[in-house]
């Protein structure tokens, strides 16, 4: 489907693929190629499995990009959002299978799913924002206070902690933490399970569960476009 990102459907489990160099750097370019694949993936009403290189899901926006200009940095990080809210309202199951490290808007993806899968080894999964000199946009607040506890959020978000897989699990990044080797397999058998879900239910279900979360994160990405990141 792209050469960023690669659609794979397989008895009705879409597997999409980032490929973007060796950190898979959201671009402008990747986020519009993630939202054709899930234009795709609900036409084949598909249960979507996102996942990236061995070692890597994503170290986060493209950092050309967010250099180039302060306009090109807040356009980047509001389609990101807006990708982030799709994602969590998305008719049909998520799975992120992250196969290593996952950092800043690869960290957001994680927050963005129904169910996450990583892998053990000597990965850094976080939101390192303030480390790199980036004060956290209002969407990326409002995702991380939804999704982690009280206590990991102000370490993640204020302090910037990063996680290794273990300690990820238990912040709430991740749910499901299995080896290398195990995960394709892994993603594989969490999707097949959740195609016993009634899926209008699943649908209807999660967008009444996120509902204040969506309109907050609405409203978010029209304040982060009016500020400098």
């Amino acid at each position: 489907m792209s050469d960023l990102i690669s659609y794979q459907l397989d008895d009705g489990i879409a597997t999409l693929t980032l490929a973007n160099g060796k950190v898979n750097a959201i671009s402008p370019d990747v986020v519009s190629a993630f939202n054709a694949a899930l234009d795709r993936a609900e036409q084949d009403k598909a249960i979507v499995i996102i996942t990236g290189q061995p070692g890597i899901l994503s170290g986060g926006y493209d950092l050309k990009v967010m250099t180039s200009s302060p306009l090109n940095a807040i356009n980047l990080v509001a389609s990101g959002s807006t990708l982030a809210r799709r994602l969590l309202a998305h008719p049909y199951p998520v799975i992120v299978a992250c196969p290593g490290h996952a950092v800043a808007k690869g960290a957001f993806l994680l927050l963005s799913a129904d169910y996450r899968i990583g892998v053990e080894g000597p990965f850094s999964i976080g939101l390192n924002e303030v480390l790199i000199g980036m004060t956290m946009h209002h969407a990326g607040i409002a995702l991380a206070k939804d999704r982690l506890g009280k206590a990991v959020f102000q370490r993640s978000v204020i302090n910037g902690e990063m996680f290794d897989p273990q300690g990820a699990l238990q912040a709430g990044f991740l749910d499901k933490l299995v080896a290398p080797e195990e995960l394709q397999a892994t993603a594989l058998a969490v999707a097949q399970q959740m195609k016993k879900i009634n899926m209008s239910a699943h649908k209807n279900t999660k967008l009444k569960v996120r509902k204040a979360l969506l309109d907050e994160l609405a409203e978010a990405v029209e304040l982060d476009k009016q500020h400098a990141l």
